[in-house]
């Protein structure tokens, strides 16, 4: 990852950028940070350097580098970020294309075989957060995929075959499950993904959970359960964790004003957006802009 840091001229990067390979992200950061409130998309994260802590309810997972973690679903979370030896943090995302996601699930459904993995009772399962210790053949995989991002040419013909044989290598491995969970269109964990990518589009809207559950085609009772099983939050907190974070980066990013801010991510009353961000930040919107300035 190092190498193509040097390659790229991404030294002083702070953050993610694209890489050539569609859906292959690379991340770096000169030194840790403290917990601080994410929203995690869903994909596979590999870590070349350094290591993170993640908090997700009572669920506390770490992963560093020989690690990879598996998100079935965006989920809010808490991060702590730790560089090593003085050297930055570096990482790799992949995010999980549905139509290739799709055709693998179809062809290894065929498989007598499957997924030797994926019927062991586990009651952690459905949970969209998951960590493991990358397999040999994995591990050979993704050392291609590095090799190939250091020649642009290499990761333009060669880069999505190889993608392609690493989620394959994740959906047969130990966490195969939860992206099985995911390509099934009528299964619980399917049909709250759904219902999460649109609150991610449409944060902004009025949004209630009868619409919610609607649009999952469930009882409110049991799209009240399925979303906590998922996410460990009900959808209203889930919602305004989505809210703050998109508030956060308007200000942060683009700076915008607290007060437009809020209105832009779906809240009526700025007050309420204030006493909110103070206190899933520990910070207030206008320090926060100060302290990132």
């Amino acid at each position: 990852m190092q190498s193509y840091a040097d390659f790229k001229g991404l030294n002083t990067l702070e953050g993610h950028c694209e890489t050539i390979i569609p859906g292959v992200c690379f991340y770096r950061a000169s030194e840790g940070s403290g917990r601080v409130p994410l929203v995690y998309q869903s994909g596979i994260i590999f870590m070349g350097q350094g290591h993170k802590q993640i908090h997700l309810g009572e669920q506390n997972v770490r992963y560093g580098p020989g690690d990879y973690l598996v998100i079935g679903v965006p989920l809010p979370l808490e991060c702590e970020a730790f560089a090593e030896d003085d050297k930055p943090i570096l990482g790799l995302s992949i995010n999980v294309d549905s139509q290739l996601l799709h055709r693998l699930v179809s062809e290894l459904s065929k498989d007598s075989l499957g997924n030797p993995h994926y019927s062991k009772h586990d009651p952690n399962l459905d949970l969209g957060l998951t960590s493991e210790s990358m397999s040999s053949e994995l591990t050979e995989a993704f050392d291609r995929l590095l090799n190939a991002l250091l020649s642009d040419t290499d990761a333009r013909i060669l880069g999505p075959a190889i993608v392609e044989e690493i989620i394959y290598r994740i959906l047969t491995g130990p966490n195969g499950h939860v992206l099985f969970d995911l390509a099934k269109h009528d299964g619980h964990y399917a049909r709250i993904a759904r219902v999460l990518n649109l609150m991610h589009r449409e944060y902004a809207e009025p949004i209630t959970v009868e619409s919610l559950a609607e649009k999952a085609n469930m009882s409110l009772s049991g799209f009240h359960r399925a979303f906590r099983q998922v996410t460990t939050e009900s959808p209203l907190q889930y919602l305004k964790k989505v809210r703050l974070t998109k508030a956060k980066e308007l200000i942060v990013a683009e700076g915008k004003r607290a007060n437009d801010a809020a209105l832009l991510v779906g809240y009526t009353s700025p007050s309420q957006f204030s006493r909110e961000f103070k206190r899933h930040f520990n910070s207030t919107p206008k320090s926060l802009a100060k302290s990132e300035a």
